[in-house]
This record gives C-alpha cells, structure tokens and sequence, in this order.
C-alpha cells in the first residue's frame, strides 16, 4: 500500500515563513490587477452616465456602477488584510532571524568561554607568583653588587670645591718657596765641612811665584 499511495514520510514539507509571505504577495499582485480593472469600469460607467439624462437607462448604468464599487470595495478590504498579514509575516520572520543570530551569537560565546577555561586551568598563579618574587631576590641582590663594587676608599662623601681650591693654591705656594730657597742656598757650605775654603784671588801671590820659581 505505502507503495502504491505513499508513505506519510513521503509528504511535501510545510511551507516556511517565507514561503507563505511569497504566496501572499502574490495574492496581493493579484487582487491590485481586479482592482484597477474595476477602476476602469468605474470611469467608464461615469462617463456614461454624464451624457445621460435622468431615466431607467441611467438608473440601470448607475446600478451597475454600484456593484462595481461594491467589489472594489471588497477587494480593497482583502489588500488591507494580506497587507497586516504580510507585515505579522515579516515582523515574525525578522524575530525568528534575530533568534537565531541571538543562538549563534550565545554558541559562539559558551564555546569561547568553555577555551577560556581550559587554556587558564593550565596556569598555576601560585608560580608566577614565585617567579616574580624570584625576579625581584635577584634585582635586589644585582643592586647591592653594584653598590659594592661602586664603593669609594679612604675619599670623604663630600667634597667642598672652596676647600680643594684652597689646598691646590697652598700647594702651588709651597713649590715656589721650595724652588726659591733650593737657588739661594746653592753656594751655602755644606754641614760636614769644618772651615770654610780659601778664596782664590785672580793674581798670583808672591809666595806662589816663588813656589813655581
């Protein structure tokens, strides 16, 4: 039987949201072609009836637009119906839309937050807190070497310039003093010479002659 007949499996899915906004604009196509045509006869029953005088004939044009008119108005009913229905349509289309961004946009996220997790639960914050406290031990230990080995002898933590320019111009004095005594003192007779020698004049004496005579 299911294969003569078909199966229940076998029926045509049921049509989308878009699917029926489609079909209703095409409602809506067809019902404004009905209501331009009767516009049309409209004018022409008018225009009948302005070359008419008054009389069963008029009366029977006039009849006639009035059921024109009457459909018309009908019609234009059924365009203001599909017209709300189209905008329920697309209003509940444009929701179910944004669900679905809304959907992906929260997968999105979970999927996110779940790789978040799992890359933190791989740190232990209690060794980066070792390693920054490691870090500063050994800038605080390179700090103290290089004071050390910046450490001054025997040199006054402060020096005064006046004091230095004092002690440079006392040094200057004393070497001119010495230079001066040191040529003064150069026909001085030393200390271990008992008497002092004889001066020698520029002739020669009588005794002398007489020696060498």
């Amino acid at each position: 039987m299911n294969r003569i007949f078909g199966s229940s499996a076998s029926k045509k899915p049921k049509p989308s949201l878009q699917d029926a906004i489609a079909s209703t604009d095409a409602r809506v196509a067809s019902i404004e072609v009905k209501v331009k045509k009767l516009d049309g006869e409209l004018a022409r029953y008018k225009e009948q009836m302005s070359k008419m005088r008054n009389g069963p004939g008029k009366n029977a044009i006039q009849q006639r637009a009035l059921r024109t008119l009457k459909q018309k108005r009908l019609y234009e009913s059924q365009l203001a119906q599909l017209a709300q229905q189209t905008f329920n349509m697309e209003n509940a289309a444009l929701t179910t839309e944004n669900m679905r961004n809304t959907m992906a946009t929260v997968d999105a996220l979970q999927a996110s937050n779940k790789e978040i997790k799992k890359q933190y639960g791989k740190i232990n914050i209690d060794k980066i807190d070792d390693m920054h406290d490691e870090m500063e031990e050994m800038l605080e230990r390179a700090n103290e070497i290089q004071e050390s080995l910046g450490r001054s002898y025997a040199v006054p933590d402060e020096l005064d310039e006046d004091d230095l320019e004092a002690e440079l111009d006392a040094l200057q004095f004393e070497e001119e003093e010495e230079g001066t005594s040191y040529l003064a003192d150069i026909n001085k007779v030393p200390d271990f010479i008992d008497e002092p020698p004889l001066e020698l004049s520029e002739t020669p004496t009588h005794e002398a002659m007489k020696a060498t005579g």
